[in-house]
């Protein structure tokens, strides 16, 4: 069966790669066609668990995933069930119905719109979880597997990270592809950085809250081999402002044309401000993970928010 996401671009940006004096190489996952890398990892666990008898699928989700979840059914010809919180927008719930799927919205954050799902599942059913799934995870790792076929090897990985799962995939792919030496530099904003939180404390921290405008990284509590890749394959954590990560949305949309979401903007920022655990490294790949449920005039409002 052909997978469900496309190969995306990848190519250095001249823009970036000038402004910090090296090589700085773009994956482009925002073009997926349901916009974020989600349907890498999400589309590759659908299409497993429609092949063993699955006769609907059901997620909880912020935006992203949902979509990936409702694009995966309706090419798999199997109805969709998502749960969202009150906190995603009227846009992302409105992409997930464009694709088919019925939208029920509870809780005031995703472990809420997430324990609901769980409640929802019935016989022939199958909950398809955002981001703690080994399916999930082999899937996201094919963009390593198409950066290293291309005959890229970049000084490190710079990637935004919420509940972890892209963070597992990739850590994943680079064990494939030979790369335990290249480390991750794994980005979050304040008031989402369960993972910096948790490599602070020596084990998985659970945040009271999410209080970050980077919604869409707003797992409460990284999944276990997020943090288990912590400990064995190189990585550092930083924490970005919403300020930078809103700033460097509107940076790299007026660089390479693209609108992403802050969530993204969050490991653009490192390289945009000149993280300081970038100083040593003669090139880097950043994953441009998505924007689907972003505006223009979002972006606005989040820098007047931020300012």
């Amino acid at each position: 069966m052909e997978p469900l996401h496309t190969e995306t671009p990848l190519f250095e940006s001249r823009p970036l790669s000038v402004l910090t004096g090296r090589s700085v190489w773009l994956k482009l996952d925002a073009l997926q066609p349901p916009g974020s890398f989600k349907i890498r990892g999400i589309g590759h666990a659908c299409q497993e668990y429609v092949r063993r008898g699955a006769g609907r699928l059901i997620s909880s989700s912020g935006g992203n995933a949902g979509i990936a979840v409702a694009y995966a059914g309706r090419h798999l010809s199997v109805p969709v069930l998502i749960v969202v919180p009150e906190t995603t927008s009227g846009l992302a719930r409105a992409l997930i119905r464009r694709e088919g799927a019925e939208v029920i919205v509870h809780g005031d954050s995703w472990q809420e719109a997430n324990e609901l799902a769980e409640s929802r599942v019935e016989e022939s059913d199958v909950l398809v979880h955002p981001f703690d799934d080994p399916l999930v995870w082999r899937g996201h790792s094919t963009l390593i597997d198409e950066v290293a076929g291309s005959g890229v090897k970049p000084g490190a990985v710079v990637v935004s990270v919420g509940g972890g799962g892209l963070l597992c995939g990739l850590v994943e792919g680079m064990k494939r592809s030979g790369w335990a030496d290249v480390p991750v530099i794994a980005v979050e904003t304040e008031g989402a950085d369960s993972l910096a939180q948790s490599v602070r404390a020596g084990h998985r921290v659970e945040l009271p809250a999410i209080t970050s405008l980077a919604i869409t990284l707003g797992a409460k509590k990284i999944c276990q081999r997020a943090f288990d890749c912590t400990r064995d394959h190189p990585l550092q954590s930083i924490v970005v402002s919403d300020r930078a990560a809103v700033s460097a949305c509107q940076r790299f949309l007026a660089d390479h044309r693209v609108v992403v979401e802050p969530a993204c903007g969050a490991s653009l920022a490192a390289v945009y401000d000149g993280a300081p655990e970038l100083d040593d490294l003669e090139s880097v790949l950043v994953v441009v993970c998505g924007g689907a449920t972003t505006t223009l005039e979002q972006l606005a409002e989040w820098a007047s928010a931020s300012a």
